[in-house]
């Protein structure tokens, strides 16, 4: 299983993210835990410096942007 990590303080793009990554796992029917992070201090922790990030098993892999889908399904699929 998968540990996937939204990064955002509830800004509608982290919200965009969320709901986009919650879709791309449906799609692909990949078994993944799906965690919101808010709290400003642990986000901190992860050294990006723009919200929304996208963490995929403790990897940062997308900040400060909502990727597509698709864009979102592949990140998935390689890590």
């Amino acid at each position: 299983m998968k540990t996937i990590k939204i990064l955002g303080t509830g800004c509608p793009k982290c919200k965009a993210l969320e709901k986009a990554t919650r879709d791309a796992i449906q799609q692909t029917g990949i078994d993944a835990d799906v965690i919101k992070v808010e709290d400003i201090t642990k986000i901190m922790e992860y050294g990006i410096m723009r919200t929304p990030g996208l963490v995929i098993n403790e990897k940062i892999v997308s900040s400060g942007r909502v990727p597509g889908i698709e864009e979102i399904k592949n990140m998935i699929n390689i890590n």
